[in-house]
């Protein structure tokens, strides 16, 4: 296996702090409106949706993704392919992020365009999306997805698709498939919990910080999953958790 040298200080510092500006920003950004478009959520316009979508997915991931870039810097830069490779590396992560946000817009606009009214039995079905998405945590796919995530220089020393931008784009795809793996699950609970809710997304932020980069943060997900579990029965049995009414 080829070696690759680390970055410069200089030109890892630069990165990391670009990325947790951008970050930074999108977090200023969502705070400023999450008020204002908590409530509006379920109304809001393809486009709009999909731009809070991508918003929330810079504030949220972008901290967690910093040793991955380093990584494909780092290859880039020892193949002297300059710097065009990695941001190229960070739009297209954003890109996969943003397909995967067509789902929850096709779930909103389908509870718009069905029924005038939420269901009575949305609720309960927010509780099985709780529940299955606890089960993922504790399967092997899960894991296979946070090992890739979790061994950024391991993952671009073995996902080797030559050089230039083509390649550039067959990594990052690789990459946000995996990432998007990882995160799915916990992204789906955070649409039943509320997309604009800061606590909420604060904490699924941190979540994936942790299993992605620290020292046996891998472990975290059993916990989330069981947890997710429990409460998704919960709200199973009783609705009113997730602000049914006590009737139904």
């Amino acid at each position: 296996m080829q070696q690759v040298a680390r970055l410069p200080r200089p030109a890892a510092t630069a990165i990391v702090a670009a990325l947790l500006a951008c970050a930074a920003a999108a977090w200023l950004l969502t705070a400023q409106h999450a008020a204002s478009m908590m409530d509006g959520v379920a109304m809001m316009g393809a486009g709009l949706f999909l731009i809070t979508w991508l918003v929330m997915m810079v504030a949220m991931m972008f901290p967690s993704v910093a040793p991955m870039t380093l990584a494909f810097a780092s290859m880039t830069r020892f193949r002297g392919e300059g710097s065009v490779p990695t941001v190229l590396f960070v739009l297209g992560y954003l890109a996969v992020w943003a397909v995967s946000g067509l789902v929850p817009l096709g779930i909103q606009q389908a509870v718009i365009h069905i029924w005038m009214a939420p269901p009575s039995w949305l609720p309960r079905a927010g509780g099985a999306v709780i529940v299955v998405a606890g089960i993922y945590q504790l399967t092997p796919l899960k894991d296979t997805c946070l090992r890739a995530c979790r061994s950024p220089l391991g993952f671009v020393m073995t996902h080797n698709f030559g050089g230039g931008l083509p390649a550039a784009l067959r990594a990052v795809a690789s990459h946000g498939l995996y990432c998007l793996g990882c995160c799915w699950a916990l992204m789906a609970v955070l649409a039943v919990l509320g997309l604009m809710n800061i606590a909420w997304m604060a904490v699924i932020a941190a979540v994936f910080f942790i299993e992605k980069n620290v020292r046996r943060g891998e472990l975290l997900p059993r916990g989330v999953g069981a947890a997710c579990i429990v409460a998704g029965l919960a709200i199973l049995a009783w609705p009113v958790l997730l602000g049914a009414p006590a009737t139904m």
